[in-house]
């Protein structure tokens, strides 16, 4: 399941008034589309925000939850994954942020991003569905470490 391409609404389930659960139910590590624990993730607080404006806007039912906006804002089909790379391409660009990217770069800016709040790493890997912590390491950034308490930890406060 590529960058979340194929993610449904029947899949989406609200947990309370402020959160949702999603289950992935297919992934690089579940191809066969086995139920487990670890693959409900949630979405808290802006996401959750962000997930109840666009099923209110988009007036989706059932179906894929992430799709194309023809003209006149009418739904068309799933997003593909070439599509989302063409997104994050785009929006990279109007950032001002140079370098190569892809719908891959999502999940290694979030592996990042939590290293930079100095997230914890289980739950970063719960998140991501990483099992080793060797491979979800590989996806930190070296910019991350400037930011890293471990590399001021001689300095007097």
């Amino acid at each position: 399941m590529p960058c979340g391409c194929a993610a449904t609404l029947e899949n989406l389930r609200r947990a309370d008034a402020k959160s949702y659960l999603y289950t992935l139910v297919h992934s690089k590590t579940n191809q066969a589309g086995a139920e487990r624990p670890e693959d409900v993730k949630p979405l808290m607080g802006s996401a959750a925000a962000a997930m109840q404006d666009w099923l209110a806007a988009s007036g989706i039912k059932e179906g894929a939850l992430f799709r194309r906006i023809r003209k006149g804002g009418h739904l068309g089909e799933a997003l593909a994954p070439a599509a989302v790379r063409d997104i994050v391409k785009e929006r990279c660009a109007l950032a001002g942020v140079e370098g190569e990217f892809s719908a891959h770069s999502l999940r290694a800016g979030f592996v990042t991003e939590a290293g930079r709040q100095n997230m914890p790493l289980p739950e970063t890997m719960a998140m991501t569905g990483h099992q080793s912590v060797a491979t979800v390491m590989g996806y930190f950034r070296s910019e991350s470490a400037l930011g890293s308490r471990v590399s001021r930890m001689l300095d007097e406060d």
